[in-house]
């Protein structure tokens, strides 16, 4: 026979009679009104979430001393009820018990009918930034609607992708892959924003086919919407919005499509696909809307740099002191611009001492932050990797050991991302000047190629239970 275990009401009974306290004392010192405390005391009457934190304040124990008992007691003592799941949720999600918030959505999950209440929970959460319970919610939520092929279904699956990303590229691709299969089911506003951050992340994985065709679905899905919204000059109350303005997705996408001509060296179609975000001409609401006004300046700002950069990419030497000049004054954007400059002079064996000297502050890069917003933080990873391999190209061209440290650094860093692309580089690179390297550096690089190795088997892993 199982053990039977305390209730609340139990242990606020055997604290009453171990301090000596009366029901109107312990009213007093706990806040709550002493007829209430009564019928508490005799499970007249359920313990709501407000009792809860009052009786835990006024034995003095930390808050959430009941939370595990709590859930017993929504779900064993009494019946459940919304009204004191609900903000037990929120506060367990505030405090990280995990464990509780698993416990009470597998009890509510019995009946399908929390599911919408338990997903606008999860979205409230995930707003807040409290991703962890969010994506324990969301999970149960996809659980319990699998069959359905639901529009919420489908938005679970884009919060658990937006969660999911982190520095590892293997999972990373696995994320998107499986989300990918949910676009089309979301509302075109969340499908805008599902594309934009699937774009992100298959740019990061460097698949460029991938991110030309999402690229092209984002523009005509974003002109599209946008055209209908000209026409009719109007929104409706209950219409979903995408989180930048309809433009904004538009000039993205020639901006994706641009550096994807970069990647392959077609810096003529770079420049025109520049010509197409830097165009303003088309965007009606440029001169009363701000955040309009503060997109239009963005995609501005980045045609004028890129188009000197891309004169740059294809080795016109002249062009380089001015697109120096250019970064030198926009500090968040001086680390992305040494690493094309640095890709440059390694193609076309320039002398860059000067500039890597004048920005040295900016290596590493500091911030993930511009004054236009965030860049995306896989994306700045795995540049940050590969400009410290073209680092070490670099100073070991010029003869300078250093560069056997800045293989080192990079073949860290993208152990830590699990890039193979740049591992495999890495090591390559390191053979090749191994007779520079000292005994320490030497001992440096067995380790890391152990972590690599250890990678590679957690990748298997992983590859395995994905399929």
């Amino acid at each position: 026979m199982a053990p039977i275990t305390a209730t609340i009401r139990d242990h606020l009974a055997m604290y009453l009679s171990q301090q000596g306290m009366s029901i109107n004392q312990f009213a007093g010192q706990c806040g709550i009104n002493s007829g209430t405390l009564s019928r508490l005391l005799n499970g007249q009457q359920p313990i709501a979430m407000n009792h809860l934190e009052r009786i835990t304040r006024g034995m003095q124990l930390p808050e959430d001393h009941f939370y595990s008992l709590y859930v017993d007691e929504c779900f064993h003592h009494s019946p459940p009820s919304w009204r004191r799941l609900r903000p037990f949720l929120l506060r367990a999600a505030d405090l990280g018990r995990l464990d509780c918030i698993e416990r009470v959505v597998q009890n509510l999950l019995e009946n399908l009918s929390y599911a919408p209440m338990l997903f606008e929970v999860a979205e409230g959460l995930f707003q807040q930034g409290l991703w962890q319970a969010a994506a324990l919610l969301y999970k149960n939520v996809s659980a319990s609607e699998k069959y359905q092929n639901s529009e919420r279904l489908a938005v679970c699956q884009f919060r658990l992708f937006r969660i999911s990303l982190g520095d590892d590229q293997t999972l990373n691709l696995q994320a998107a892959l499986l989300f990918e299969c949910y676009l089309d089911k979301l509302d075109e506003a969340d499908q805008l924003d599902g594309l934009k951050h699937l774009i992100n992340a298959y740019y990061s994985l460097h698949q460029w086919n991938k991110v030309d065709k999402l690229a092209q679905e984002m523009l005509h899905l974003a002109t599209l919407r946008y055209n209908l919204k000209s026409h009719f000059n109007r929104k409706f109350n209950d219409e979903k919005v995408p989180e930048k303005p309809l433009c904004f997705y538009i000039l993205y996408s020639h901006l994706m499509r641009a550096s994807i001509s970069e990647e392959h060296h077609d810096y003529i179609s770079a420049l025109k696909f520049v010509t197409l975000y830097m165009d303003e001409s088309w965007i009606k609401e440029v001169k009363v809307d701000e955040e309009v006004q503060r997109t239009v300046e963005q995609f501005k700002e980045w045609g004028t740099a890129n188009t000197l950069l891309y004169q740059v990419r294809s080795g016109q030497h002249e062009t380089l002191a001015a697109y120096v000049e250019y970064i030198s004054s926009r500090k968040d954007e001086i680390f992305v611009a040494l690493y094309n400059i640095l890709i440059s002079a390694n193609q076309y064996d320039w002398n860059i001492d000067y500039i890597l000297k004048r920005f040295a502050y900016y290596i590493p890069y500091r911030t993930y932050s511009t004054e236009f917003g965030e860049y995306n933080q896989q994306i700045m990873k795995d540049q940050y990797a590969r400009f410290l391999a073209e680092l070490a190209i670099y100073y070991l061209h010029n003869k300078r050991n250093e560069g056997i440290s800045l293989i080192l650094q990079s073949l860290e860093s993208s152990a830590k991302i699990n890039n193979e692309t740049i591992i495999i580089k890495c090591v390559d690179l390191f053979e090749q000047h191994r007779h520079l390297a000292n005994k320490a550096e030497k001992q440096k690089y067995k380790l890391l190629i152990r972590e690599v190795q250890d990678l590679n088997e957690k990748k298997a892993y992983h590859a395995a239970s994905f399929v």
